[in-house]
């Protein structure tokens, strides 16, 4: 072991580490008034990780238990991507309800640091490290709005079932550290790859199916998706995007990295589970989101319905599903950000509306807003002419390839059902009766992260090849 090789792997993950404690101190000692110039070194901490984990070398650290390579690359950058953009938006969003405070942007760069370290773990233990640091901030960010009480419960029932789905998690692994003596994700694969006995092949799915049960809560899959509708209501506007963005995307690819790399053996078992999961969660997210009149909500039982998505890809097993998922991941990340900077624009008399009727005839008294939502909502419908169209064409077309044809057609079905709740609220702001304008406070960094995130789902199109491309080069080096 070269503890320096080592370091260096790592070094994206330790700016982020040395740079949380730096501000912590100075946070400790300036107290809240602070928080401003905290977050801008915090983002700033963002963007000097985000460029190092761009030119690192690949390489593998800590004895195999974390690697730098194209899967992790991109996820990093997605990841950072959505990081930076919360922060800004959580900083605008305490400011005007005057509750700023100098803890909010050090426990982002916590849970910033546990995502990066999970899409690099090779290892159920360093996976599990990452998960729990990410995980114990995510419970803090989303009852940080002491006042409110809806807050307080987000984050206690995020707590408790959050505890509860790490211990069925942990317990998994333990079953499959007990069946083939190696918590490494490629020493699991090599024990495996001679072939699996009846009584061990028993045990590996009794262990995979607690760590898919684990896992699956964490990206808010059917059945473990219990606390996502009122976490996503109860916390803060930014804290929400936060959960449903770079959470999502960091969980999501390490659920990829920790069944495909180690379990390629017992294929057609995970695939099984993987393909039920799927199912359930396009259905739950395509029919539960429709009677919902809390945005936030609605935004909730989408995001379900977008992981079902995902696993379509996940299912496939193949190169071309990776590939889908990392360009899915991609294309959800920055859709719900623009959508969630312009929920976080709802705002009147001081004080921040969240019902789908509020955003009614909004086209014509804040134009620009109603344009940016729509054009969000469109692409994630999966309707022409934004990013969403190509993101579901893949992961269906990753489906027929594996001959998955049922679920394939399935999703095509849930996706079409879907598409009316996201149609729904841009009939609302174009067609009904105009209720009184928002408040003019949306802040020149939220309204440049709806415009960034608008235009990408128009640029996405004309430019497919570059994010295509780089999709495909890390599933390929994923699986190789």
């Amino acid at each position: 072991m070269n503890i320096q090789h080592d370091l260096y792997v790592l070094l994206p993950e330790l700016v982020l580490a040395i740079g949380a404690m730096v501000l912590l101190l100075v946070g400790a000692v300036r107290g809240d008034r602070s928080a401003k110039t905290l977050t801008i070194l915090s983002v700033i901490l963002i963007a000097v990780s985000a460029y190092l984990s761009m030119t690192i070398p690949d390489g593998t650290a800590f004895s195999g238990a974390f690697v730098m390579d194209s899967f992790a690359r991109f996820n990093k950058a997605v990841i950072l991507w959505s990081s930076a953009a919360c922060m800004l938006m959580a900083h605008r969003f305490f400011d005007l309800e005057r509750t700023a405070r100098f803890e909010l942007p050090v426990l982002m760069v916590l849970a910033s640091l546990g995502m990066t370290l999970m899409v690099s773990a090779s290892n159920f233990i360093a996976l599990y490290m990452g998960l729990e640091l990410q995980s114990l901030a995510l419970y803090v960010l989303a009852a940080f709005n002491r006042d409110s009480v809806r807050s307080s419960e987000a984050g206690l029932k995020y707590f408790l079932l959050g505890s509860l789905s790490s211990g069925m998690m942990l317990y998994g692994i333990s079953m499959i550290y007990g069946f083939t003596g190696s918590l490494d994700f490629h020493v699991v694969a090599r024990v495996l790859a001679p072939g699996v006995q009846t009584g061990q092949l028993i045990g590996l799915i009794f262990g995979l199916v607690f760590l898919l049960a684990g896992l699956a809560f964490k990206i808010s899959a059917v059945p473990f998706h219990m606390w996502t509708p009122d976490v996503y209501e109860g916390a803060p506007t930014p804290i929400t995007a936060y959960l449903a963005t770079a959470s999502k995307v960091a969980s999501l690819a390490m659920v990829v990295r920790a069944v495909v790399v180690p379990f390629p053996s017992v294929f057609h078992q995970w695939q099984q589970i993987v393909v039920a999961i799927s199912a359930l969660s396009m259905a739950l997210g395509a029919f539960a989101a429709i009677g919902q009149t809390n945005i936030k909500r609605l935004m909730a039982y989408s995001s379900i319905g977008h992981m079902g998505y995902a696993l379509l890809g996940l299912a496939a097993g193949s190169q071309l599903g990776i590939r889908a998922v990392l360009f899915y991941l991609a294309f959800y990340s920055f859709t719900n950000i623009g959508v969630f900077a312009c929920i976080q624009a709802m705002r009147r008399a001081g004080r921040a509306v969240e019902g789908i009727a509020d955003l009614a005839g909004m086209a014509r008294t804040q134009p620009a807003l109603a344009f940016a939502l729509s054009a969000l909502m469109l692409s994630l419908a999966g309707l022409p002419p934004v990013a969403g169209i190509v993101a579901k064409a893949l992961v269906f077309l990753a489906a027929l390839d594996a001959h998955l044809y049922a679920l394939a057609i399935f999703g095509v079905l849930t996706s079409v059902v879907g598409a009316y709740y996201y149609l729904r609220i841009v009939k609302v702001m174009y067609f009904d009766e105009a209720a009184a304008p928002f408040d003019r406070t949306m802040g020149w960094s939220v309204a440049a992260i709806a415009g960034i995130a608008t235009v990408l789902t128009f640029a996405f199109v004309v430019r497919i090849g570059v994010l295509y491309d780089t999709a495909d080069f890390a599933a390929r080096n994923l699986l190789k």
